[in-house]
């Protein structure tokens, strides 16, 4: 689960700015259609050394900033960076993007692979104090350089000053991430001779692998400044609905979740396409499995049916979500889940994030504001279908690079894996990608700690020698 920051800046807490009204908040934000698009090469940063509830400074470097990427419409991606712990010289440089698309990858930074966490105690929002951070001890900056991106454009903190800049889409994305690696790397040359690694979870699965493509394309045209990419790695991917959404019934079936006579009857009727019925006894089968799957959550079918933590976003009848006085208008707060729900992280990150004090840490310019989950109702975003990891003759990103695809790690080692890996098995999530990105083997990591059924699938060739989609893959090229 990720959730998404939107437009324009004011929300619980302090800070001088709480006290500006929301007109003149609204004739800020229509001022920047107003000026000038930056220059794409444009860039800023800054070092921070404290955060809004973490106690003392920061025990690791984190740099902020915008970088722009497109000069017509003044487009600027917003990035968090955080050095390795470790060896900042020899270690990779990991880019780390979310999926929606248009989450924040602020939950990355937060709550799968960066270094700081929110502490799971009761806040209200009319609190002095904000909600609480810690170090992650099991943070994947230990054994890299993470370099998080709020991408595509309308996610976090990344804007555009021409609302047409909104309207992208899965390519010209990722061309615009090759844009901001180019420029990122130009202004810290000292991480160019790193090895260079993209990785992601959920929508990130069909950019990741065209991002890689396109570096791939440049090295081989040698552009400069020359990337040394050397993989990509991928947590429960999106790559085609055609598989993706065809595969929930066998999936539910084999979970459990639905009967042996319900699936019988799918298999009966639907002849395997269980998206698009083709008569009525296939429609009906599928309503009733689809109200029985709408009982659990969808990507942690073990837990318990929580609120989503995110505000309900507001709408003038207009499904894009724009710089404009018509279009601005402050989102309703979320409801506060209990405690115990998995979501009740974002629901602290809501209030932690829209903080005047968090955002002058952050070095967040005045333009954004609310967060929410989902994309429908907000900027348009153009999905390009039939993108897979493969072509039809093989690996989409030719030798020599590796790939880590982590496919629907429900159920994939003993039962504690959900959607987002890293963020509910932090433990073994941190040794798989320590392996990984120090070149070691997986398998001795990973097998024991299987079933004992998984565990003869592990002796028989090792875990990628399985076909069953809710198998973890690990490919190496």
């Amino acid at each position: 689960m990720a959730f998404k920051l939107t437009l324009p800046p004011m929300h619980a807490g302090g800070g001088r700015r709480r006290r500006l009204s929301l007109l003149l908040r609204l004739a800020a934000a229509c001022y920047l259609l107003l000026l000038p698009p930056s220059r794409a090469s444009s860039s800023s940063s800054s070092v921070v050394t404290h955060l809004p509830g973490f106690d003392g400074s920061l025990p690791f470097y984190l740099e902020t900033g915008y970088v722009g990427v497109d000069d017509d419409t003044g487009t600027e991606l917003f990035y968090y960076f955080v050095e390795s712990e470790r060896s900042p010289r020899t270690d990779p440089v990991l880019l780390w993007l979310t999926g929606g698309p248009r989450c924040t990858v602020f939950s990355g930074l937060a709550f799968e692979v960066g270094p700081i966490k929110f502490v799971l105690a009761p806040y209200t929002p009319h609190q002095s104090s904000l909600p609480q951070l810690v170090y992650n001890p099991y943070s994947w900056t230990q054994m890299a350089s993470i370099l998080f991106v709020d991408s595509p454009v309308g996610s976090g903190f990344s804007y555009a000053r021409d609302p047409k800049g909104y309207d992208v889409g899965d390519y010209s994305s990722s061309l615009q991430i090759v844009t901001f690696l180019k420029q990122w790397f130009i202004d810290h040359p000292q991480y160019l001779s790193n090895v260079f690694y993209i990785g992601g979870d959920s929508y990130a699965g069909k950019v990741v692998p065209l991002i890689a493509q396109y570096i791939s394309e440049g090295i081989d045209e040698r552009q400069q400044p020359r990337i040394n990419l050397k993989g990509y790695l991928v947590g429960n991917p999106v790559t085609d609905s055609r598989f993706d959404e065809n595969f929930v019934i066998p999936a539910s079936h084999g979970f459990g979740i639905i009967s042996d006579q319900l699936y019988e009857a799918a298999v009966e009727h639907c002849k395997g396409d269980y998206v698009n019925p083709a008569n009525k006894l296939c429609a009906e089968v599928l309503l009733t499995i689809k109200d029985l799957l709408s009982e659990i959550p969808k990507a942690h079918i073990l837990y318990d049916v929580c609120p989503v933590a995110a505000p309900k976003p507001k709408y003038n009848g207009d499904s894009r979500r724009v710089l404009s006085e018509e279009s601005i208008q402050l989102n309703e707060p979320p409801g506060r889940p209990k405690l115990h729900c998995f979501t009740y992280g974002y629901y602290l990150a809501y209030y932690w994030m829209n903080n005047d004090t968090t955002r002058d840490a952050l070095g967040i310019k005045e333009v954004f504001l609310f967060l929410f989950f989902e994309t429908e109702g907000g900027l348009r975003y153009n999905i390009h279908q039939q993108f897979d990891l493969c072509d039809g003759e093989g690996s989409y990103v030719p030798n020599p690079y590796q790939i880590l695809s982590i496919a629907h790690d429900v159920f994939t080692i003993g039962s504690g894996w959900r959607h987002t890996t890293p963020e509910y098995q932090p433990e073994e999530s941190f040794a798989m990608a320590q392996r990984w990105l120090d070149g070691e083997p997986l398998t001795h990591l990973l097998c024991p700690r299987l079933p004992s059924v998984k565990s003869q699938r592990c002796a028989s060739g090792g875990i990628g020698a399985s076909k069953q989609k809710n198998s973890m893959f690990l490919n190496k090229y």
